[in-house]
């Protein structure tokens, strides 16, 4: 809100709310600092949101409301759909006649009152609120699904019959109970931004798990007679076949409204009960990720940023599945894919559509397997190659002798370390002298789950949390590496020891739905080839051996990475404990 320094110091001298001394000294820094006075205030606790909202409001003619504790009716909630109230921070709580009271961090924001007026016909009338009320209220849409889904499936789930024909099966698919009951479902499982949906058939219910950051929790019962239409719909969305009950399924479909396009990626196996469905959401809106946003910094990101820029050699990233490799291939891919360069993919399933990039699903039942595949892309003039997997010594000769014939090859590996990854690659039967040639840089990652910043715990280790961690990790060398940490100056310095460095713990509020924790980050190992490690391979080193060179050329271990993001607040000791012990 374009609301001046000076203008707002007049108007808190004036209001009393803070004295004159205290609020010429912050106004003589904000100018200095070339910040908003009002940030700087609220920053040091001079003054609360509201108060400053408040002001605001005073100044610029327009009404603020606290919304705190009220309860907005659904049809009036709804009339903004939640993924633009989200987006944009604006709800609406009153109804008059043709007038929409909206509430708004920014009432000056005239595009986006004139994009809510465009999409529901009404006169809109924009008030003032804080981040907290928009927050409250965005809750608010989460509650009242709970409560929709809940009279969907006690109104609906009776009225929902079974068959085994193809064609009632088809007509169950297409009553109207079988659509609220998935669509419901669906929309919850985007509402929590959870990866994946698991409908899991039981022999009285069936289970719904929906798996949010890396973890799966149970998100409702249903009764059992509504499996059968359940399963028919989504087959009938992914284009399956409806008869087949024995075999396994693979599908996908999409889902585009409210702003959101969703792809879903479809699997159905026969299981003793029946059908069990596991369906993958990947988020086609959200673009623009960066190797900095997902975790990577310093000398682990300038090593990558080098070595893709390359002409030809390998790029690999290692770690279990769902450790997130495939997000840091196509984020890598985005860097690349420029007009002047070629990129051709073989992935297994493909999962996400690339502009200008030229992607090929591999189909093992036609014959078209990794090596095929890779071997047929090779005529095609690339300049980039994406292997989704290394899965065979096959495909990692292609892909070897595709790197020493001049094309940069980016690809996967399941290996615990970035080490480990070389004597893997020898005991696929890769010559010794090729992988030292080829091989670029190794990417090792693991996604931990951040901490959420409105409830984090700060706390300080004590004599046995150092005991126990020192059985397991390096302690002294991962202290000198927090210290020379650039991201950790200010926080840690020359004579900080383990006991006087903060740390944070997961608590659980209404901002991360009671656990602790809200989204994930990657935490990295980034090993650079160089002409010691090519001698150890060449060698036949074991991957501790070639992790000592490595290590004495500067490089940091998972979990001393992971130490850094904890000492910065970003997830705790306990995250990078969990996904790092082996």
């Amino acid at each position: 809100m374009q609301i001046a320094n000076k203008q707002l110091k007049d108007f808190i001298i004036d209001s009393g709310l803070i004295s004159s001394g205290v609020i010429e000294e912050n106004f003589n820094e904000a100018l200095s600092e070339n910040k908003k006075l009002g940030d700087l205030l609220m920053e040091k606790s001079l003054i609360s949101e509201i108060d400053l909202k408040k002001l605001y409001s005073y100044i610029l003619g327009i009404p603020f409301v606290n919304l705190e504790k009220e309860v907005i009716a659904n049809e009036i909630l709804h009339i903004i759909p939640e993924p633009i109230a989200k987006k944009y921070g604006i709800v609406a709580f009153e109804k008059e006649g043709n007038n929409l009271k909206v509430a708004m961090q920014n009432p000056e924001d005239l595009q986006t009152i004139d994009f809510i007026r465009k999409k529901t016909g009404l006169k809109i009338v924009p008030c003032l609120t804080s981040e907290d009320n928009i927050k409250i209220v965005l809750k608010q849409y989460e509650k009242s699904l709970k409560a929709e889904f809940g009279d969907i499936i006690s109104k609906d789930s009776e009225s929902v019959s079974s068959s085994d024909s193809e064609d009632d099966l088809e007509k169950i698919a297409q009553d109207l109970p079988v659509i609220r009951i998935v669509d419901t479902l669906i929309k919850h499982a985007i509402l929590q931004s959870a990866s994946d949906i698991h409908i899991e058939p039981d022999e009285k219910e069936i289970r719904v798990r929906y798996r949010i950051d890396g973890i799966l929790h149970d998100a409702m019962t249903l009764p059992h007679q509504v499996m059968g239409g359940l399963i028919a719909r989504i087959k009938v969305l992914s284009n399956l076949k409806l008869d087949e009950h024995r075999l396994p399924q693979d599908g996908r479909f999409k889902i585009e409204k409210d702003g959101y396009k969703i792809s879903f990626r479809v699997s159905i196996l026969p299981v003793f009960e029946g059908e069990k469905i596991v369906m993958r959401l990947l988020d086609e809106t959200s673009k623009g990720l960066t190797l900095e946003k997902m975790g990577l910094f310093g000398d682990a990101l300038e090593k990558v940023h080098q070595n893709i820029k390359r002409p030809n050699g390998m790029i690999l990233v290692t770690g279990p599945t769902g450790s997130g490799k495939t997000t840091t291939l196509y984020t890598i891919m985005d860097i690349l894919n420029t007009r002047e360069v070629n990129i051709s993919t073989v992935e297994d399933p493909v999962e996400y559509r690339m502009p200008r990039v030229n992607q090929t699903q591999v189909n093992p039942k036609i014959g078209m397997t990794f090596a095929a595949a890779l071997r047929s892309l090779l005529r095609q003039d690339p300049d980039i190659i994406m292997v989704g997997e290394i899965r065979d010594g096959e495909t990692m000769q292609i892909a070897i002798e595709a790197a020493m014939t001049g094309h940069l090859v980016l690809s996967t590996l399941h290996t615990n370390s970035a080490a480990g990854t070389l004597p893997r690659l020898l005991d696929m039967g890769a010559e010794a002298f090729l992988v030292a040639s080829t091989v670029n840089v190794i990417v090792a990652q693991r996604l931990v789950r951040k901490l959420c910043n409105d409830c984090k715990v700060p706390y300080n280790f004590e004599e046995k949390d150092i005991k126990n961690l020192q059985e397991s990790f390096e302690m002294t060398k991962a202290l000198e590496i927090l210290k020379k940490s650039p991201q950790l100056k200010g926080i840690v310095d020359a004579k900080s020891t383990w006991k006087n460095i903060q740390f944070y713990r997961a608590k659980g509020c209404d901002q991360c739905s009671e656990e602790g924790y809200h989204g994930r980050q990657g935490i990295y190992e980034v090993l650079e080839m160089n002409e010691k490690i090519g001698k150890s391979i060449t060698s036949n080193a074991s991957a501790d051996e070639i992790e000592k060179s490595a290590r004495e050329d500067g490089m940091q271990k998972m979990y001393e990475d992971g130490f850094v993001k904890a000492a910065m607040g970003v997830t705790s000791i306990e995250e990078v404990l969990r996904v790092t012990k082996e």
